[in-house]
């Protein structure tokens, strides 16, 4: 027999998981996993660790969902930055760049088609399309900022523009995606 998942609204969501029922957690990972790991597996470009980097970023969200603040911004935004952040932590990390350097050529050969996979899966959240409504300008930035996982300065240094105009873009390219999911 096939079950249906429950509907909650978000602020029914953010009720369980702040009071720590297994049943937000359950619903959360349901139905933000596949959108999280498309943007995880963008960052950190292998599968294996962008399974790992998810399952981090879970426990982070379910250990500090606590300090979620609905004003800030809407639940989708609070965990997709978690999931980031830990990426970014991730690939910056010690380990992580001593790990990249052994790998075989062989298993780099295969990122083109995980990244395909990738783009599938921000496409099917739709984040694409939200995108590409911002300046050009402002869809560099973001791609990346959020997607590639470069720091503002890394972005000054790559497009070879001054770092109060990354600083700029990106408050301005933010408050331009907030007026679109509103």
């Amino acid at each position: 027999m096939y079950k249906t998942k429950p509907l909650v609204s978000e602020t029914e969501l953010i009720a369980l998981l702040k009071s720590r029922d297994k049943r937000g957690f359950d619903l959360l990972y349901d139905n933000y996993s596949k959108a999280l790991y498309g943007i995880v597996l963008k960052i950190v470009k292998t599968e294996e660790v962008a399974e790992d980097v998810l399952q981090d970023a879970f426990v982070k969200i379910w250990k500090n969902v606590s300090s979620y603040d609905s004003s800030k911004g809407t639940l989708f935004t609070w965990i997709l930055n978690v999931a980031r952040n830990t990426a970014i932590d991730r690939i910056r990390s010690q380990e992580y760049k001593n790990t990249a350097k052994i790998q075989p050529i062989d298993i780099n050969v295969g990122m083109v088609d995980k990244q395909s996979t990738t783009e599938t899966q921000i496409e099917h959240i739709g984040l694409d399309k939200v995108v590409s409504r911002l300046k050009p300008e402002h869809q560099t930035i973001i791609d990346y900022i959020y997607f590639k996982g470069f720091t503002q300065t890394e972005v000054a240094e790559a497009l070879n523009i001054p770092l109060g105009t990354v600083k700029t873009r990106v408050k301005s390219a933010i408050n331009h995606l907030r007026e679109l999911f509103t």
